[in-house]
């Protein structure tokens, strides 16, 4: 009979998480809550663990990984797109399927059947970083990763898992509903391109926003210069590209700003509002947020209105330093016109307009204009 233990009832969840790397490591299937749905897990190590799992050749198992670092030991050559996707969506509900020459280094001293159930007979190898607790702190005990089978709908608590899978289970670990309740999305990566294959909890639109690129402008208090710059950058690149504004971030290009020194939820300079509502540029949505890790973590470029603010940021994130410069071509400072009068802001605008024309002509060299 299948043991269902509630960690959250146990007197230290410590004891459950060791139970389950045990039953894991001698070849026994364990029954654990991710994010989205409960999973059947095997240790991809232990060719009994994983002969026992259930294979559907047509959904192949999937590699659980800890990080995002741990997959270039699978996938070297990792691309672009994939980096993007993985460091934006992992620990998260989304799997990412690579073509097999794509998938090396580590992979091949899997035993043969571990490599047989991901995939290898389909040309088609899946990995995934999940979000949840008790499955990340097993994954930290474990001296191997995790192969679990592909997503079974509908298996939302730990009494759906032990009812669908029986006596084939050793071990469930309840705790408690999946925050989704739905399968991961599986998304197959190749050099430059992606496509959902298996719909689930992240939509294809969110896909799309999440494999794009990520502007970032940066100043002091994200309330006059780099609200402005944001907003002028959107709306001249949306013209480029023959959309709306709103249209831009399905098109993969989403704008931001923030302030190193920012409070969070300013509104935009009066005076910076006035100024771009004359251009219909709407800044009366702004509010300021401070920089971040998390938000420099998703970013691919970062545009800062002063040498001192880039100075600072690369104090801060000195690994930022290729994707971070300036905003004038000149790389010289744009002035902060708070304190000044109307014509200070006005030059502030005009030299932001001309700097952002300059870097779309350089990063969008087919819709280049005269500068």
């Amino acid at each position: 009979m299948t043991d269902v233990v509630d960690i959250r009832q146990a007197e230290d969840r410590r004891d459950v998480i060791h139970r389950a790397c045990e039953k894991l490591m001698e070849g026994r299937l364990v029954a654990l809550p991710t994010e989205t749905l409960y999973a059947v897990a095997a240790s991809a190590t232990n060719v009994a663990g994983v002969e026992r799992l259930p294979v559907d050749r047509q959904r192949p198992c999937v590699l659980l990984l800890k990080s995002l670092e741990e997959v270039r030991d699978y996938v070297p050559q990792l691309p672009h797109v994939a980096f993007k996707l993985a460091r934006r969506c992992w620990p998260g509900p989304l799997t990412l399927s690579f073509p097999l020459e794509l998938v090396n280094g580590v992979f091949s001293s899997l035993p043969a059947a571990t490599r047989k159930a991901v995939g290898s007979e389909t040309g088609q190898i899946s990995f995934r970083v999940a979000a949840h607790d008790v499955l990340a702190a097993i994954q930290y005990l474990s001296p191997a990763p995790l192969v679990i089978a592909a997503d079974v709908p509908g298996l939302r608590t730990a009494e759906d898992a032990a009812q669908h899978f029986g006596d084939r289970l050793d071990l469930v670990v309840d705790d408690g509903p999946c925050r989704y309740g739905e399968p991961a999305t599986t998304a197959q990566v190749s050099d430059g391109t992606w496509k959902v294959i298996e719909s689930g909890v992240v939509s294809e639109r969110a896909i799309s926003r999440l494999a794009g690129e990520i502007y970032l402008f940066v100043c002091t208090g994200n309330t006059c210069r780099s609200p402005m710059a944001e907003a002028i950058f959107r709306h001249h690149l949306a013209k480029r590209l023959g959309c709306t504004d709103d249209e831009l971030a399905d098109r993969g290009h989403v704008v931001l700003s923030a302030g190193l020194s920012a409070e969070v939820g300013a509104p935009a300079s009066p005076e910076g509002v006035e100024l771009l509502a004359a251009e219909k540029i709407d800044l009366t949505t702004h509010e300021s947020q401070p920089v971040s890790d998390r938000l420099l973590n998703h970013v691919d470029h970062i545009f800062t209105m002063t040498q001192q603010h880039r100075a600072a940021l690369l104090a801060r994130r000195p690994d930022l330093e290729p994707i971070t410069q300036l905003l004038s071509p000149e790389r010289s400072d744009i002035s902060d016109p708070i304190g000044g009068g109307r014509e200070e802001y006005v030059a502030c605008k005009a030299e932001i307009e001309r700097s952002v024309d300059v870097l779309l002509n350089q990063l969008f060299p087919s819709t280049a204009r005269p500068s």
